[in-house]
């Protein structure tokens, strides 16, 4: 179940709002006037949602590419590729 709350405990309850979305590792949803008006969650929990984004909107786009006749690469050879980058090997 989602946390709600209002939008005056920004200003009375900061720190346990940052607790909860550390700790949680879930956003807070902030209400005005009882509304939903807008989102607070912690730095990671953000960065995580921009990865997960950024990988789908690469996989819609190869994709596209596969449609449009585009063959691409084994995918054996690319993650020998990247082990390599990993390693410092390239």
């Amino acid at each position: 179940m989602p946390a709600i709350r209002p939008i005056s405990d920004l200003r009375n309850n900061a720190n346990d709002i940052s607790e909860f979305c550390h700790i949680n590792k879930e956003p807070i949803f902030i209400t005005k006037n009882g509304i939903g008006d807008m989102v607070v969650m912690g730095m990671e929990t953000y960065e995580k949602m921009q990865a997960q984004l950024e990988l789908y909107m690469k996989l819609g786009e190869a994709e596209l590419d596969i449609a449009n006749g585009d063959e691409g690469e084994e995918f054996l050879d690319v993650a020998k590729q990247l082990r390599g980058k990993l390693n410092g090997a390239l």
